[in-house]
């Protein structure tokens, strides 16, 4: 088999895991392999502790992936993934390694524009109605209490990092085209805290609003995939 010619690497949203991304492949390039990360504390990693240190998961995630970043790569990331690739993205950087070619990011406030929550430190039934109010695939299954006690720790990790992420240092500039997506009627970054992330790359940056919330990617997912994949065509 032909070794591909790129590679769309994922990240997921708070709580969130690879499998978010499992139906992906069929509306990307064919010559491109859609892969996603998979955060400590879920899935093959659930024997592992969760992290709530941005720098910890970032450094973590640039270690693991520096080898692979020869094969051409862009970044996908929905929420806080959306963060965490921006984070990899430059450490990559400031080790000269190769870094992707391109930042999509999605349903994520610019660096600047993030605020501490608090949500982190809800009650878990409060945890349970922030995550159902979102929206987000599978949120209806925090009603059951084993179900419950399975997923909401690693959503309340989550959560503490974005806090502390919120109040602490943050990566600069990259020099790599970005592109955001965001829900229209999100409750959480308004378009503008969305498209302040054009502050934050010296390369080309466009962009462009969806129907729908927080997670406005699930009913346009195919739609999502298919507008990455014409850019990732233009990339040649």
């Amino acid at each position: 088999m032909a070794a591909p010619r790129g590679r769309l690497l994922c990240f997921p949203h708070a709580g969130g895991t690879a499998n978010f991304f499992r139906a992906w492949h069929q509306w990307a390039p064919a010559d491109w392999e859609v892969a996603a990360v998979c955060y400590p504390g879920r899935e093959a990693r659930v024997d592992r502790p969760c992290l709530t240190s941005m720098a910890d998961l970032a450094g973590q995630l640039a270690d693991a992936l520096a080898p692979g970043m020869d094969t051409r790569t862009v970044f996908f990331g929905h929420s806080m993934g959306a963060s965490v690739a921006h984070e990899v993205a430059a450490r990559l950087a400031e080790r000269g390694a190769p870094g992707p070619a391109q930042l999509f990011l999605s349903a994520r406030a610019a660096p600047h524009r993030l605020r501490r929550t608090g949500t982190g430190d809800l009650t878990d039934d409060g945890l349970a109605a922030h995550v159902a109010k979102l929206g987000g695939p599978g949120a209806e299954l925090l009603r059951d209490p084993e179900i419950r006690n399975l997923f909401l720790p690693p959503i309340r990790a989550d959560y503490r990092l974005l806090d502390a992420y919120a109040a602490g240092p943050k990566a600069t500039a990259v020099e790599v085209p970005i592109v955001a997506y965001y829900g229209e009627d999100d409750p959480g970054p308004s378009p503008d805290d969305v498209r302040a992330w054009a502050s934050l790359t010296s390369a080309p940056f466009d962009a462009r609003p969806f129907s729908g919330g927080h997670f406005y990617l699930v009913p346009h997912e195919a739609a999502v995939v298919q507008d990455i994949s014409g850019r990732l065509t233009a990339l040649g």
